[in-house]
C-alpha cells in the first residue's frame, strides 16, 4: 500500500488498460455512469487489476439495474501522473483507487467518507486505517488494502553462501551479502530498488533502521537529517559501492526486483505480502525475518495503506457512488485481499482471512503490523513530496546524499508552506 502497499505494478502492462461499459464518461452527463480510475495490482496478465474489477464491475451492474460502471487500470509508475492531466482537464473520475489522497483534500477535490458511504460500511472499517484516512478529525481517505513490511531471504543461497541466520543488523546485512558474492550464491546479494516505482518505502524503512524518517514528533519534513544522510552514505558505501547490490538502485522498481527473487536470482530484500506467492510460483524455499537495523531489528517496520476517493465534480450521481463503494466493500473486498495476499481493511475481511486456515504465511504480517510506521499522509504536501522523492531519491545512494536529501527537503519545504 503509497504511500501504496503495497503492490506491485504489471511490467506486461506498462500502458494505461482500460476496460468501459460504454462510451460514455463523466463528460457525457450520464449521471448513471460511475468512472472509476484504479491502480494496477498485478504482475503479469493473469492477475491484473482489471480481471478483479471486470467481475465487480458485471456483478454491480446486474444487481442494480440501470447502472453502468467505466473502469480504467493504470500502473502505478503512471497513474500519478494521469489523474493529474485528468483533474487539471476537469475530467475527475468519480471514484480514484491509488496511493495518497491528502492533496486532493487541500484542493477541496473530495467528498467526505460519509457523504458516499453507509454508515454500516465505514463501521466496518479496521478504526485504525479509518483513523489513517483523516485530515483534520474528518475521513476523506477510505483505506482500500493494507501491508506491512519484513525481509526476505531465499533459504538454498543462503545455505549455499554459509550463512545461519538472517541478519539483525546493517553489518550483519552486508556481511551476508558479501558472502553470498563471494560464493557466487546469487546475482543480486541484496536487493534494492530505488526506482521510481517505490523509491519512498525503500527509502523510509532504511530510514527507521537508523531512528530517522520523513517527519519529526512535530510533522515537520527531516528528509536531509544527520541521520537520514548516514543511512544513505552507509548503503552508499556498503552495498551499492561493493557490488552486493544493483549497479544502479536508482534505476531499479521493486517489481524488478520481485521478479528476481521470484526467480532464485536474489538473496534478500525488503518485501510486503504479494511477494509470498510470487516466490511461491518461483519455487523458491524462502524465509521472512524483521528488518536489520543499524544495531537490531526495526522496533517499527513500514505500514501502508492504498486509498479509494470519491471526487465531488466526477459527474455521477452521489446516490449511485455509494450504491458502488457499498457494494464494493461489503462483497468484493475479500476477493482482492485473496487475489494479491495482501491484508484487509476491513473487519469481515481480516476475520474471514483469519479463521479460513488458508493465511498462515500471513501471521508474521500481521504481528508487525500494530507498531507499522506510516507516511505522513494526512499532509496535504505529502503526495507532492512524495512524488518528488520517487524522481530522484534513489540518486542519494549513487551521488552525494546530502546534496540530493538537501534538494529533496527544500521541495518539501516549499510543498508544505504552499499547503498552508
Amino acid at each position: 500500500m503509497r504511500n501504496r502497499i503495497i503492490a506491485t505494478g504489471a511490467a506486461t502492462l506498462a500502458m494505461a488498460m482500460g476496460l468501459s461499459a460504454c462510451s460514455g464518461d463523466s463528460d457525457s452527463g450520464d449521471s448513471k455512469t460511475i468512472k472509476l480510475v484504479a491502480a494496477d495490482y498485478g504482475d503479469k496478465a493473469s492477475n491484473a487489476s482489471k480481471v478483479y474489477w471486470a467481475d465487480v464491475k458485471k456483478e454491480f451492474e446486474k444487481e442494480n439495474k440501470g447502472y453502468k460502471v467505466d473502469v480504467q487500470v493504470i500502473n502505478w509508475n503512471e497513474i500519478d501522473k494521469s489523474v493529474k492531466n485528468m483533474i487539471q482537464a476537469g475530467n475527475e473520475p468519480d471514484l480514484l483507487q491509488t496511493g495518497g489522497y491528502a492533496d486532493k483534500v487541500a484542493d477541496d477535490l473530495l467528498y467526505k467518507a460519509d457523504e458516499v458511504m453507509s454508515a454500516k460500511t465505514r463501521e466496518n472499517l479496521i478504526p485504525t486505517f479509518a483513523k489513517a484516512g483523516e485530515v483534520d478529525g474528518t475521513q476523506y481517505g477510505i483505506p482500500w488494502v493494507s501491508s506491512s513490511r519484513v525481509m526476505f531471504y531465499n533459504k538454498a543461497v543462503f545455505k549455499k553462501a554459509g550463512i545461519k541466520n538472517p541478519p539483525k543488523t546493517w553489518d550483519e546485512l552486508a556481511a551476508a551479502a558479501k558472502k553470498i558474492k563471494d560464493k557466487k550464491a546469487a546475482e543480486t546479494p541484496y536487493a534494492l530498488p530505488l526506482g521510481p516505482e517505490e523509491t519512498q518505502g525503500e527509502s523510509m524503512m532504511w530510514e527507521l533502521g537508523n531512528g530517522g524518517g520523513y517527519t519529526d514528533a512535530d510533522g515537520k519534513y527531516t528528509i536531509d537529517s544527520a541521520k537520514n544522510v548516514e543511512t544513505f552514505d552507509w548503503l552508499k558505501t556498503n552495498l551499492v559501492k561493493p557490488g552486493l547490490t544493483y549497479s544502479n538502485p536508482a534505476s531499479t522498481d521493486r517489481k524488478t526486483a520481485f521478479a528476481d527473487f521470484a526467480a532464485g536470482k536474489v538473496g534478500m530484500l525488503n518485501g510486503h505480502p504479494s511477494l509470498i506467492q510470487m516466490a511461491k510460483e518461483g519455487k523458491v524455499d524462502y524465509g521472512v525475518a524483521p528488518i536489520p537495523g543499524k544495531t537490531g531489528p526495526l522496533a517499527s517496520t513500514l505500514g501502508v495503506a492504498d486509498w479509494m476517493m470519491a471526487f465531488k465534480d466526477g459527474g455521477a450521481e452521489k446516490e449511485g457512488v455509494k450504491k458502488f463503494l457499498d457494494f464494493t466493500y461489503s462483497k468484493k473486498m475479500l476477493a482482492f485481499d485473496e487475489m494479491y495476499n495482501l491484508m484487509p481493511v476491513t473487519q469481515d475481511s481480516l476475520k474471514a482471512m483469519q479463521s479460513s486456515g488458508k493465511h498462515k504465511d500471513l501471521e508474521p504480517f500481521f504481528e508487525v503490523l500494530p507498531k507499522a510506521r506510516f507516511y505522513p499522509l494526512g499532509d496535504t504536501s505529502w503526495d507532492l513530496v512524495s512524488a518528488e522523492i520517487k524522481k530522484t531519491g534513489g540518486k542519494a545512494v549513487v551521488d552525494d546524499p546530502k546534496q540530493v536529501l538537501g534538494d529533496l527537503q527544500k521541495k518539501a519545504e516549499s510543498a508544505a508552506a504552499e499547503a498552508k
